[in-house]
Formats: structure tokens, sequence, C-alpha cells
């Protein structure tokens, strides 16, 4: 009934295991290292999917919102704010130099909570995601009027100005909690001006 019930309401396989346990049975699923060799076709597809999105960004974050991997394009936009593989993007968002980096901060701020609160919920309450969306929901925002399909993320690098919107990738079959963690954002340009920078950041 616990696997039939989780497998219905798509719960992550971290929860499934907690509901197995909590239940008096044995978890289902492991948590392989992200260094077995048993990742290591994972880790190939990830690499191939990251470098052949160049010459836009791209990269790979794990449950807890940590960087798995960069492609290079990615590494020269976010490096700017020190960011590499390793880091957290959650520790991102609550320093004080992301809302100088994003033009349309409160509006981002307020998206990116309710992605947050979304993901806690599906995961049975993860506090430093809930923690995270409050102090981001703090930030004022207004209803801004709706002009465009998507709400791009409009990062100032000097004195360029890049209007990016992102599509979120995870594996279609996960049996592994790690893998099931794995979550691929892929950045696209809403305009030619964002284009024309970023293929020349990637020839650079």
């Amino acid at each position: 009934m616990i696997a039939r019930l989780s497998e219905a309401l798509s719960l992550p396989l971290a929860t499934r295991n907690l509901m197995l346990t909590n239940a008096g049975y044995t978890p289902s699923y492991t948590r392989r290292s992200w260094d077995d060799e048993e990742m290591a076709p994972i880790r190939a597809a990830l690499s191939h999917t990251l470098t052949n999105h160049a010459p836009y960004p791209a990269f790979a974050i794990d449950r807890m919102w940590k960087v798995l991997q960069m492609n290079t394009v990615a590494e020269q936009l976010f490096g700017v704010l020190d960011v590499t593989v390793g880091d957290s993007l959650i520790k991102l968002l609550l320093s004080e130099t992301l809302p100088d980096f994003v033009e349309n901060w409160p509006e981002v701020a307020h998206h990116t909570a309710v992605r947050l609160r979304t993901e806690s919920a599906s995961q049975g309450g993860i506090t430093l995601f809930d923690e995270t969306a409050n102090k981001l929901t703090q930030t004022s925002y207004a209803i801004p009027e709706r002009s465009g399909p998507v709400l791009p993320a409009i990062y100032k690098v000097g004195d360029l100005r890049l209007s990016l919107f992102t599509t979120i990738a995870q594996f279609g079959t996960p049996e592994d909690i790690t893998l099931d963690d794995v979550k691929i954002e892929l950045f696209f340009p809403t305009d030619v001006e964002t284009d024309e920078v970023l293929r020349a950041m990637a020839a650079s």
C-alpha cells in the first residue's frame, strides 16, 4: 500500500524510504555516492548535456541546491558571484550581493520562494527551504503586469544586461536517491542582445 500510494503521488524516493521506515519496513532505495563507479554513465550524460547546451549557461544541483557541475558559460556568468562547483545556491540566495546582481530581484525572489516551498512540501518538509522562502518573501513584491509567457531573471554584469529564463530537467527513471535528487537547470536568452553576449562569452 505504501509503495502504491508513493507511486500515485509521485513522491521523491527519499520520502518513500521515510514512509517505509516509519511503517516498520526496510527502505527500498539506496543512496550511492556521486563519485561511485556505477554513477559514471550518469556523470557522463550530465556532462554531455551541460557541455552541449553552450553557448548558454547550465548547471546541475542536488536536493539541497548544491552545485554538482557547471558548463564553462555558467562558470563565467556566476563566477562574478564567486559561485563554483560545490557551492550552495541557498547561501547565494541569502547573500547581500545577489539582489544587486539581479535587476528584477523582487519578482525573481518571489518565484524562487514559491519553488522552494513546493520542493519542501513534496519532500515532507525541509526547514532550510522553508526558512529561506520566508526570508525571500520579505522582499517587497508588487504583482507586475503580465507581459510574457515566462518571468526572466535580468542579470547585470558590468555594463551588460542579460535576460534569461530557465528550464529544469530531471532523470526519467531514477532508482537511486542521489540520482532522483539531481536537477539540471538550463538557461536560455529572451532577446537577441543576450544571445549575442552569451555566444561571445562562450567563444572567449
